[in-house]
C-alpha cells in the first residue's frame, strides 16, 4: 500500500536512502546522490510537514518514498515541455529499498501518483532523473511518459548533473 507518510515513518525512509547510496558505493551510482547530503532524513522530514511524503508499506515494512508536489525546479524552464498543463504534479526522489528492486514497487508508486493526480484534477506529471540512472531511465518511458528533453542541474551547489526530463499527460 501507498499511504501518505506519519512521523513515525521518516527514520525507516531515511535508511531506504543509506541502503541505496551504501549499495551504489559498492556497484554503480544510479542516482547520484551524495551520502549525507541529499537526501537525507531533514529532506523527508520537510516533505512530511509540507504533506508530501508519501511511503511505501507493506505490513508496517517501508520499502519505498516518494515527494509529490506542485514544484518544478527553475530548471524546467529550459525544458520543451509538449504538454500544455496549468496544474502539473511532479515526482521527486522516488526511491525503492534495494531489498525490493525488481519487484515492480517503483511502477507502483508511479501509478498511484497518477491515480492521485487525476483524482486532484492535475494535468500531466513531470518528473527528471540523473542521466545515468538507467533503471528510471527505462522505466518511465514504458509506463508511457515522454523524454521532453535534458538540462543542466547544479543541486544545492555540490552535485552537478544533467537531468533527463519526462512528461505524462493525466487523462
Amino acid at each position: 500500500m501507498i499511504r501518505l507518510a506519519q512521523e513515525s515513518d521518516l527514520e525507516q525512509a531515511a535508511l531506504i536512502y543509506d541502503e541505496i547510496l551504501d549499495l551504489e558505493e559498492q556497484t554503480i551510482s544510479y542516482t547520484n546522490w551524495q551520502k549525507g547530503k541529499y537526501p537525507t532524513i531533514n529532506d523527508a522530514r520537510k516533505a512530511y510537514s509540507q504533506g508530501t511524503f508519501y511511503v511505501g508499506d507493506d505490513d508496517g515494512f517501508i520499502w519505498g518514498s516518494m515527494i509529490l508536489n506542485d514544484v518544478q525546479l527553475s530548471e524546467y524552464s529550459n525544458i520543451p515541455w509538449s504538454i500544455e498543463a496549468e496544474r502539473v504534479l511532479v515526482i521527486h526522489t522516488l526511491c525503492i529499498s534495494p531489498r525490493f528492486t525488481g519487484k515492480g514497487k517503483a511502477k507502483e508508486m508511479v501509478l498511484f501518483a497518477e491515480k492521485l493526480a487525476a483524482d486532484n484534477g492535475y494535468d500531466a506529471i513531470r518528473l527528471d532523473t540523473y542521466e545515468g540512472n538507467l533503471p528510471a531511465n527505462t522505466m518511465y518511458p514504458k509506463l508511457g511518459y515522454k523524454f521532453a528533453g535534458c538540462t543542466e542541474f547544479f543541486f544545492q551547489g555540490y552535485i552537478y548533473e544533467i537531468l533527463n526530463c519526462y512528461e505524462k499527460k493525466i487523462q
